[in-house]
């Protein structure tokens, strides 16, 4: 077990003063025998009036809504949390699941069906291909394929820091052999549902160790970061983090899962005022050990 705490400051910033409209806000953490969020604080400026809902995931959302024009937004979240990490070598499948084709229940697969699905046009079959070639090198072994295609991700790809909104569609970032965190993520989680398995998205928080005086060099630590998870029988969801080729979890303070990127994004909305009014925005994220 290990206890952080997290610092989310989102900040944009306008030439003039702008009307806010509401304002979607994904930042807290579910409660899981993973993690236990032992305080939340938030700090909003313009004052704003808060409302808490649940999103189709189960994800906690918070809706803002503003009152006066702004010159600008700053939304900040301060998390206190326990984090208790699976082992990646301790990850115990049911028999059926050990090899692919992994064999799911009819009743998994009429849950998981959303998860299961492809989602993005995969020209001339390229990256099932590039996914197959990984169970042939390791017998289909399940364990052993997702553990290469997490690592071959991290090794093979250059890792490129990207502030713009989106997510590359999975054949340019295999074509382009380079990506964001999310890119990467998504990549990986279309590439595993060509072999069968469920998968969906992650994104939440990285904790590396550097931050607090260790040793740690992982790639997407101080921002937000975005990892995928897959469904196994005998274990459950299960987290990688092709980006830093992380298995079970480690590092990783999950806050919303969602089936695609985009459904993720952590602070959205929009304003009244021109086009050119926008300045730009800034993000910082500070993980501390307690």
């Amino acid at each position: 077990m290990i206890r952080l705490q997290v610092r989310h400051r989102t900040t944009y910033r306008y030439a003039h003063p702008v009307q806010l409209d509401p304002h979607r806000f994904v930042c807290r953490p579910r409660d899981t025998h993973e993690l236990r969020v032992l305080d939340a604080q938030l700090t909003v400026s313009p004052q704003a009036e808060t409302r808490w809902t649940g999103d189709v995931f189960g994800n906690s959302v918070l809706w803002l809504h503003f009152s006066e024009p702004t010159s600008e937004l700053v939304v900040e979240s301060r998390l206190e949390v326990e984090h208790y990490p699976g082992d990646p070598e301790q990850l115990v499948l049911e028999p059926q699941a050990t090899t692919l084709p992994l064999v799911y229940t009819e009743s998994e697969r009429v849950d998981l069906a959303p998860y299961l699905h492809r989602h993005y046009e995969d020209p001339e079959n390229a990256l099932a291909i590039w996914a197959r070639r990984f169970v042939r090198d390791h017998g289909a072994d399940t364990l052993a394929t997702l553990a290469a295609i997490n690592t071959a991700i991290r090794d093979d790809f250059q890792y490129q820091r990207r502030d713009e909104t989106g997510t590359w569609a999975p054949s340019a970032t295999l074509s382009a052999r380079a990506g964001s965190c999310r890119d990467f993520a998504l990549l990986m989680m279309e590439a595993v549902r060509s072999l069968g398995l469920a998968a969906r998205f992650v994104s939440g928080y990285l904790y590396d160790g550097s931050q607090g005086g260790g040793s740690g060099k992982l790639l997407g630590a101080g921002e937000t970061h975005a990892w995928l998870q897959v469904y196994l029988p005998g274990e459950g969801w299960v987290a990688y983090d092709p980006t830093n080729a992380l298995v079970a979890g480690n590092n990783l303070i999950e806050v919303a899962v969602t089936r695609d990127p985009e459904q993720a994004v952590p602070l959205a909305g929009s304003f009244v005022g021109q086009p050119d009014d926008a300045l730009g925005m800034t993000v910082e994220v500070t993980i501390t050990e307690l």
